[in-house]
């Protein structure tokens, strides 16, 4: 275990084997030795930004078993999707002043062409201040507008780019594993796909984040694996931000039948994620899918981001049953969420530049 500390503290990478090993140990071991590498990183800093998100349509071709936001077709109960116009008017909605961040993430809609996201990009950005980050669509996205398009990833987001496209989300990770990835999500892009649409984005000079959906099906030894996949991807392009532990959610999913895993796992997970991640400077606590309780207790356990103030924008959690229905918080909320557990709050924008 002295190996083990003396490397954290250098800020070295540590191995499967490791990692492994902390997994197991004392929680309250764990805990430090978490936050040390936090406090090495990012010192005493918790950041927090003002955003809202765009969910253009859950209408989806894919049948991931464990969402709960999708629909199969327009006339189901609860399907939704967003002309241009319906667009427009939410954004003069949902900003405000200060927003520094869009968010737009969706569905795989199987009637939406490429250009439909592409005009989205152009719209936004002819609406939104150019202090206004957008920041869109996923890997599995990206993918399957290369499907439908026949264009390359490259060629997709040189075109979003010029658009107006600042960034792109983390989420379609899911869990990297293959054999589990064929039980949750069998018609998705693979793992080996997102990770090189990552990394085409980041020789693009578009940053990214990363994500993980945790608590369903997959194993501790499944999680570290992931992890240091994004790991390796991060010494090649060094375009990820922040890595987001996405706790999976049990309510109105084919994998409801699991229930969901113990607070005490999704501490140690975090630990694990801000041990392993020695090369990415940022672990957020989306506080929208864990609830604003255990978002504070994360924060001692090695994440220093605790995402935005979302001003109601986003059903992908609230439907799968998260504890916040209706995500909203201004900004004054969330910096007392890591003043009061002794963080310095800091208000950020999308590229954690201090505002």
């Amino acid at each position: 275990m002295n190996n083990i500390k003396h490397k954290i503290t250098d800020n070295l990478p540590l191995t499967f084997e490791e990692l492994m090993i902390l997994y197991d140990s004392d929680l309250d071991t764990l805990q430090k030795l978490a936050e040390e590498k936090r406090r090495i990183l990012n010192g005493n800093k918790v950041f927090y930004n003002q955003n809202f998100h765009i969910e253009p349509s859950n209408v989806c071709m894919h049948r991931c078993r464990f969402c709960s936001y999708r629909r199969n077709n327009e006339c189901e109960q609860g399907a939704w999707s967003m002309s241009f116009d319906d667009i427009r008017k939410y954004c003069y909605d949902k900003y405000e002043k200060g927003i520094t961040e869009v968010h737009i993430v969706g569905s795989i809609h199987p009637d939406r062409d490429f250009e439909y996201y592409e005009t989205i990009i152009g719209l936004v950005r002819s609406i939104l201040p150019p202090e206004v980050a957008i920041k869109a669509y996923s890997a599995i996205e990206i993918d399957d507008m290369c499907i439908k398009s026949g264009l390359s990833a490259e060629e997709i987001l040189i075109r979003l780019k010029n658009r107006g496209l600042s960034a792109l989300p983390g989420g379609g990770a899911e869990i990297f594993d293959s054999e589990i990835r064929k039980k949750i999500c069998p018609d998705k892009a693979s793992a080996k796909r997102w990770l090189e649409i990552h990394g085409i984005a980041h020789h693009l000079g578009i940053s990214t984040n990363a994500t993980m959906l945790f608590g369903h099906m997959e194993n501790r030894e499944q999680r570290v694996r992931h992890i240091l996949e994004i790991r390796s991807q991060q010494e090649i392009t060094k375009g990820f931000n922040a890595f987001i532990p996405l706790k999976f959610s049990s309510v109105n999913n084919e994998l409801s039948y699991l229930g969901e895993i113990k607070e005490e796992e999704v501490l140690r997970t975090f630990a694990i994620v801000r041990l392993a991640l020695h090369n990415i400077p940022h672990i957020k606590a989306y506080w929208p899918m864990l609830g604003k309780e255990l978002c504070i207790k994360t924060l001692l356990f090695g994440a220093d981001d605790i995402d935005g103030t979302i001003n109601n924008s986003t059903k992908i959690y609230s439907m799968a049953g998260a504890q916040e229905q209706r995500p909203a918080l201004c900004a004054n909320e969330l910096k007392k969420m890591a003043q009061n557990v002794g963080f310095d709050a800091k208000e950020r924008d999308s590229f954690y530049n201090i505002i």
